[in-house]
């Protein structure tokens, strides 16, 4: 890991692991910008972030559907709450359609949080976690937690004829949901699931297919297409630039 650019990511309490995948914190404690990838991973993150040149600001980023460079001011710190999808309806209680591959600004004062806190990563996590606690409903739609149980379980790899029988959902409505709620169909979402479960055995150096994929081109090709390089190269990770699969390296 550069040894510069520290992260901490951890997995959330039981009582809300169906909304949120992981908690985490990053700093760039270098005097120049750091260099990162954003690649599709399926989650929905909730930023807190500031740097000496930018203010405590909240930012709320949709699905990524491709990759993405970005900078990292220097001594930038960040609070991330990266959400499962279900959350999107139930947490946060809004559409992010209008996000994909895009984000909004939140109010700086949204759920009471502000620049003191990212000084204090767990005390962030308990604050973060009681939050979360207190907005989840006390009935959810049975077929919509079926399905995104489903969803994660076989990383994107059950059909959406399977996930609607399985469910009792019609494949119409399934997409017409994903695609008012999420801004992209079904399928799409669960290709992105099945790369970002391929890059598991990236991390550990398996550059050959260990999902449903047709042959080693077709995974090769979808590998180029969500991270922008091929596996032999993205495994090599140069620089820590693909955080996530530093992060999965690292477990």
């Amino acid at each position: 890991m550069d040894n510069d650019f520290y992260y901490n990511f951890v997995e959330p309490d039981e009582a809300i692991a169906y909304f949120v995948e992981n908690i985490g914190t990053f700093h760039n404690l270098s005097d120049t910008p750091k260099e990162v990838v954003i690649i599709p991973d399926g989650r929905v993150d909730l930023f807190f972030s500031q740097s000496p040149t930018e203010v405590f600001h909240i930012t709320l980023l949709g699905l990524e559907t491709y990759p993405e460079q970005r900078l990292i001011s220097p001594h930038t710190t960040a609070f991330i709450i990266s959400f499962k999808p279900l959350a999107v309806e139930y947490i946060l209680k809004t559409s992010i359609a209008d996000l994909l591959n895009t984000g909004k600004d939140l109010p700086n004062d949204f759920w009471d949080f502000n620049s003191d806190d990212l000084q204090d990563f767990d005390a962030c996590c308990v604050k973060a976690i009681k939050k979360l606690k207190e907005l989840i409903p006390l009935k959810i739609d049975a077929r919509k937690r079926k399905l995104f149980e489903l969803i994660y379980t076989s990383k994107g790899e059950m059909s959406v004829k399977d996930l609607s029988e399985s469910t009792g959902w019609s494949s119409r409505q399934i997409n017409r949901y994903f695609t008012k709620q999420l801004g992209l169909s079904l399928k799409a979402y669960s290709t992105i699931l099945r790369f970002r479960a391929s890059l598991e055995h990236i991390a550990k150096g398996k550059l050959f297919p260990e999902l449903n994929y047709t042959d080693q081109n077709h995974f090769i090709k979808e590998v180029k297409k969500f991270s922008g390089v091929a596996p032999k190269e993205l495994s090599k990770n140069q620089n820590d630039r693909f955080v996530l699969l530093s992060v999965l390296k690292g477990k």
